[in-house]
């Protein structure tokens, strides 16, 4: 006989949305008139609320989210379920891709512009980022049309960087409540250092491009760190830390962040390719995030609004 455990139904929308509004509520309440329910939670007004449900242990996640998101389809909400162990929900390592996650730009793509490549550069990195191109071949093949730009570039591009909304309130939050914070990308460590340094993370890993008398050689200093690399750096920082694998968080878009993302305790493909949404979504320890922004990891882990450290 199975015996049962409390879990967590998270409904996430964009914050200011005001997506959550008594309709849905009367939505989602006629499925809760069958279930066990032990409490309902507004975790951030018109943006975030939570159900805590009683289950069997044996229930697939995916299977106890399955109605509500159907109910819900077409909305702006992310419907997730993850379980409600209070010791083991909010998460003491976060390990976090960094383009097109933590940042809104795939600087590779940014780099394409000054040799008016971009659209060709694009066009590989998003079959890369899909899982139809080899990580590290991708990344050869794009940083060798690079061969001879001035180094000095790199800190212009830069300068095109925007946060993901939500990106400083998760950092700051988790590191005040204790977490250590990692960035960990497929992409460049002159611009993952700036990303860092600016948001507080405790350190940094990605891949280091050749410059010889100022100049872009076109290739990436070795070892290339790509979907492997990903999943020892969680590995390896939380045997560091001394983070039980099931207290870490990590969060990606990409195929070469999937390793990672089903090796972590709550692992959340955010704003992801559809493939990787849809792997992720049928993984118990997995969770999508499409429509909010970086806050709603914060809300999987039972924060409120209340908790969350906004600048």
């Amino acid at each position: 006989m199975s015996e049962s455990m409390s879990r967590a139904l998270v409904l996430t929308s964009p914050p200011g949305s005001d997506a959550l509004t008594e309709a849905v509520a009367g939505q989602v309440g006629a499925l809760l008139e069958t279930a066990a329910v032990l409490q309902e939670d507004v975790l951030a007004p018109g943006a975030a609320w939570q159900a805590l449900l009683v289950e069997a242990d044996t229930t697939p996640l995916a299977a106890i989210r399955a109605p509500f998101a159907e109910a819900l389809a077409g909305a702006p909400i992310d419907v997730n379920v993850v379980p409600d162990d209070i010791s083991l929900r909010r998460k003491h390592l976060l390990i976090a891709d960094m383009e097109s996650t933590i940042i809104e730009q795939e600087m590779l793509d940014e780099l394409g512009d000054l040799i008016g490549k971009r659209d060709v550069i694009e066009h590989i990195t998003a079959r890369a980022m899909r899982g139809e191109l080899d990580f590290e071949s991708a990344l050869k093949e794009r940083v060798a049309m690079l061969t001879g730009l001035d180094a000095r570039v790199l800190d212009e591009v830069a300068e095109r960087i925007t946060l993901m909304p939500g990106a400083e309130a998760l950092v700051r939050t988790m590191s005040l409540n204790g977490a250590y914070c990692a960035l960990v990308s497929g992409g460049f460590t002159v611009f993952t250092q700036r990303v860092a340094e600016r948001l507080g993370f405790d350190e940094h890993q990605a891949n280091t491009l050749e410059i010889v008398d100022g100049k872009l050689t076109g290739r990436v200093i070795p070892p290339i760190l790509g979907r492997e690399a990903k999943l020892d750096a969680l590995r390896r920082i939380a045997a560091e830390q001394g983070v039980d694998p099931v207290l870490t968080l990590a969060v990606g878009d990409g195929a070469n962040d999937l390793d990672m993302l089903r090796g972590a305790g709550l692992g959340v493909a955010f704003r992801a390719k559809p493939k990787v949404r849809e792997a992720v979504a049928a993984l118990d320890n997995g969770a999508v995030v499409t429509h909010g922004d970086l806050t709603a990891l914060l809300f999987l882990q039972g924060y409120r609004f209340v908790d969350l450290d906004i600048a």
